[in-house]
This record gives C-alpha cells, sequence and structure tokens, in this order.
C-alpha cells in the first residue's frame, strides 16, 4: 500500500524548521525569551539571586562532597540553569586560600612580561588587538612555568563538578588569562566557540538542530584573579539569550546588539570567585571605567570529552599525497569543480581548530584558514607541489603548542 501525497507532504519537514538564517531572528521575540525572572523556587540550592543569576556559596559545597545525593541535586540544578534557566551560576570562594590564585597571578604576570617583550602581539577575539593583555594556552604555561604550583591550583573540586554538570566526565581544559587594562574598551556582544566563531554564512549550512547541539558541546568559565566591582568591566551577561535558538545569527545583527547593550547585567566578583556558563548567553568583557584596577581573570573553555573522531587519521599526510593527482585531475577536466570540492571534503581537514592562538591567531575572522582552505587555494592557483607541501608543513607545525626540544620528544 503506497503512501497518499497528503501523508508524504505531513511526513516531510519543512525547509523553514530544518534551516535558519538571520531572516529567522526576531527582536521582539528574542525579547519575550529574555525576559524572565529566576525565582528561588526554581534553584533552591543557591544562597541568593543576582540579577537574575544564581549565586552559591563554595564552602558549602565543599562540605558536601562526601554527599553524593547532595552533589548530584547540586549538578542537576546547574545543568538545567545552564539549559533552561538564566544560563549562568557564580561561586563566591571557589579559591578560599588566595595565596594560590596571587602566586598564580605572579607566574601568569611573568609569562605576559616576556611574551609582550618577545612577540609583537597576537589578535584578541572580540575586542581590537592590543587593548587587553591575553596568554594564549595559559593551562599548559603555567603547568610548564611551576608544575607543582599548577597541580594546586587545579586542584580545586568545584570545576570538576561544575564542569560534569553540564559536559559529562572526560572534559578537557583550556584556559586563556585576559587582562584588561585602564581604559581598556568593551568587547562587542557575542556567543562563544564553537559556533560563536563563525561567519553567518558558515552558520546557514548548519541544520537547525546542530545550533543547541554546539552550545553543549563547551563550558565558559572565568577565574577572578582580583576583586572586579562593576565599573573595571566584569563580563556583560544577558541571561536566558542561550535558549534563542537562531542566537547565533542574532548576535551578529546590530538591533540585538544595541537590545544586548540596553538590557545587559554584572556581577561584581571578588578575587577568588568563579562564574561559569552556557558559551551560546550573550556576553561581552565590559569596558574597565578604572584608573588602577588592572582586571585579571583566568578564563576556561572547557570542552566535552566527545568533540573526537573514532580513528587517528593523518589527513596532512593524505593531502600532500593527494594534491598533484588532483591537480591533474582539475586541470584536464577529468573531474568537475564539485567533484573536486567532494575530494576536498572527504580529505584534507576542515575544522581549523584546535590552534596555537600565539602563532596562529587571526587578526581578521575568528580562524585562521583550514586544512582545506589550504588545499582549494593551492588548487585553485595551481601551485606546484613543492609549495603545497611546504605550506601544509608549516601549517602543522603551526598547530604544535611548543617548540620541540630534546626532552619534550
Amino acid at each position: 500500500m503506497s503512501l497518499s501525497e497528503l501523508d508524504m507532504e505531513l511526513m516531510m519537514p519543512s525547509s523553514q524548521a530544518v534551516w535558519i538564517d538571520q531572516g529567522s531572528c526576531c527582536i521582539e521575540e528574542f525579547a519575550r525569551t529574555v525576559d524572565v525572572e529566576t525565582h528561588a523556587a526554581s534553584v533552591p540550592l543557591a544562597d541568593e539571586i543576582v540579577s537574575k543569576i544564581p549565586v552559591y556559596d563554595s564552602e558549602k559545597i565543599e562540605r558536601s562532597l562526601d554527599d553524593a545525593g547532595k552533589i548530584r541535586a547540586y549538578m542537576a540544578e546547574w545543568a538545567q540553569i545552564f539549559g533552561h534557566g538564566a544560563g549562568i551560576v557564580a561561586f563566591r570562594n571557589a579559591y578560599s586560600d588566595l595565596q594560590i590564585v596571587d602566586d598564580v597571578t605572579g607566574v601568569l604576570n611573568a609569562i605576559i612580561e616576556e611574551e609582550e617583550a618577545t612577540s609583537a602581539g597576537a589578535g584578541d577575539h572580540f575586542a581590537t588587538a592590543g587593548a587587553n593583555s591575553r596568554v594564549w594556552n595559559a593551562h599548559e604555561k603555567l603547568c610548564m612555568a611551576d608544575p607543582e604550583l599548577f597541580a594546586r591550583y587545579n586542584a580545586n573540586a568545584l570545576i570538576p563538578l561544575v564542569s560534569r554538570s553540564w559536559l559529562g566526565p572526560l572534559f578537557q581544559v583550556t584556559t586563556q588569562v585576559n587582562v584588561v587594562r585602564p581604559g581598556g574598551q568593551a568587547q562587542t556582544c557575542h556567543r562563544d566557540y564553537h559556533m560563536g566563531f563563525q561567519t553567518c554564512g558558515e552558520l546557514r549550512e548548519y541544520p537547525a538542530h546542530i545550533h543547541p547541539v554546539s552550545a553543549a558541546l563547551t563550558l565558559q568559565g572565568a577565574i577572578a584573579h582580583c576583586d572586579m566591582p562593576v565599573e573595571s568591566g566584569p563580563t556583560k551577561l544577558l541571561p536566558y539569550s542561550q535558549t534563542y535558538l537562531p542566537g547565533y545569527f542574532a548576535a551578529h545583527l546590530p538591533a540585538f546588539r544595541d537590545y544586548f547593550e540596553e538590557h545587559y547585567v554584572q556581577l561584581p566578583l571578588s578575587k577568588g570567585d568563579a562564574m561559569f556558563f552556557n558559551p551560546a548567553t550573550f556576553h561581552a568583557a565590559g569596558e574597565n571605567r578604572t584608573k588602577d584596577v588592572h582586571r585579571i581573570a583566568n578564563l576556561m573553555q572547557i570542552g566535552s570529552g566527545y568533540g573526537r573522531s573514532i580513528e587517528i587519521v593523518d589527513r596532512a599526510r593524505m593531502s600532500k599525497a593527494l594534491y598533484p593527482r588532483l591537480l591533474s585531475l582539475k586541470q584536464s577536466g577529468a573531474l568537475s569543480d564539485r567533484d573536486i570540492d567532494n575530494v576536498v571534503q572527504a580529505t584534507a581537514e576542515g575544522y581549523p581548530f584546535p590552534v596555537n592562538l600565539d602563532i596562529d591567531s587571526p587578526l581578521s575572522g575568528m580562524a585562521p584558514p583550514s586544512q582545506q582552505d589550504l588545499l582549494r587555494e593551492a588548487l585553485n592557483e595551481a601551485w606546484s607541489t613543492e609549495r603545497f607541501v611546504d605550506a601544509i608543513d608549516a601549517q602543522t607545525a603551526r598547530k604544535r603548542s611548543h617548540e620541540p626540544t630534546r626532552s619534550s620528544l
């Protein structure tokens, strides 16, 4: 028995439900989405609610570490907040031993001084290059500079709990230090990694159901390494904005950025406090209006352990072996341009991350060229095989976190 045309029509998803773009964004709908209050009944374990953001006493949580049921309840509450609530949680006294925080700050400042003395400075995401001081891959650099201090700093029990609440186990920690100097300007409103680092043209290629998946793959965080009064520019946040499905497009649009600037909240933090939020939350570093506060935070982008492929594939090796033959097929017309691009997508790495942001930080756009970008450029310009191999090798070398030494081999 065959299906009727009506049955077939009902079974087919509408194009509008699968593909979204800037035209899917409605400022009135967005305003309704974020015009929500956080009620104590929805976050019963929070100690207070400040500007819609649930705030927790870290010492109370630490006293509950041996109570598995209580810890699971905390984690369940945070997961609900990240997914469907305000999108943000804060913790007072996440580091009760402030000497550890000060010691780490000292090491990080030394790294900043060394890097600023030896390099021209790297680009910064969503802010003017040079306005802030950045330490990319601070996690590894701290570990190499002072392993014992690194261990004491990362022994903190709160970070793995809140990470697991959103990402589950096997998460991967990265940190990037950001120092906003007095007079430092605010960032533009944005969402964050992954999709927050893509253009609207790129975002249109992803079906709607992938957009919330992006937000489930990362957790944003920040450890305050100094007191951060509002005038020093702590992160500007728009609670509940992570629930707006076309928000990765909306964050690029002037009307939504204007709405953000009119309705954001800022949570002052003390040294040792921490804050975590869903990366799809509209946010931006604030302007430092003080004359003497060098606002320093150790920013965290904690990634899902699921963000890996099933097999290790050396795509650089494949691309180098393929290139001369693929160029010949293109030039002879044996394969069409569409055919060639299908081969490029099957062979080379299309995603530009992870990268070494010290040496491969994009000064325009949000990401350096991917392996696929390089292969397409070489084919379009008919590079020699030697030139392409050298370019791939140089790109691969830039993805190391450090220069290899005998002790690290």
